[in-house]
């Protein structure tokens, strides 16, 4: 295990951006596969592999790069590991981005799920006030010791570690008709 975190931190250190994308991709996956097995019960025979995919898609190509480049611009925006920017940091992230991410996911999720413009208003509708709750429940005390504990280039790691329960809650949330 050891060996594997070396390994990880020496391609954080070289690919900074392709490993926190692959990392927050695989962890969305990641997500969807305890949702359906743990959650849904759904058993190996009957696991939606599309769906999976379909999830691992907005890991790859939305959840990485816009936490990834939301941190870097957050960064910029408040100086400092002092625990006043740490708490800066995360009610920006909490206030400002996290009800726009959280938004833009459930619509993402809708559309690539096949809902209609109005069915996926009316899900939005239905699920965005839970789910943000719910955000709200988990994330400002993690965002709080990711901003005041964890350097820049593991900050999405870390989130996306935490990330497997919410992960896993979310895509329950988006894929349940």
């Amino acid at each position: 295990m050891a060996g594997l975190w070396k390994s990880y931190q020496v391609l954080m250190t070289k690919y900074p951006w392709s490993v926190q994308i692959v990392t927050a991709g695989s962890l969305v996956g990641v997500g969807d596969v305890i949702s359906q097995q743990l959650i849904e019960r759904r058993g190996l025979n009957n696991h939606n592999v599309t769906r999976t995919a379909k999830m691992m898609s907005i890991g790859f190509c939305f959840v990485g790069p816009v936490i990834g480049s939301w941190y870097k611009v957050l960064d910029r925006l408040v100086v400092g590991g002092t625990k006043s920017a740490a708490m800066k940091k995360m009610l920006a992230d909490q206030l400002c981005f996290a009800p726009c991410f959280l938004g833009a996911f459930l619509s993402i999720s809708g559309a690539l799920n096949g809902l209609t413009l109005e069915e996926n208003v009316t899900k939005l509708k239905r699920d965005y006030t839970d789910a943000l709750i719910s955000n709200y429940y988990l994330w400002p005390p993690v965002q709080i010791a990711n901003f005041y504990f964890i350097p820049l280039h593991h900050r999405l790691a870390v989130v996306q570690i935490v990330a497997v329960a919410w992960n896993s809650y979310l895509t329950w949330k988006v894929n349940k008709m």
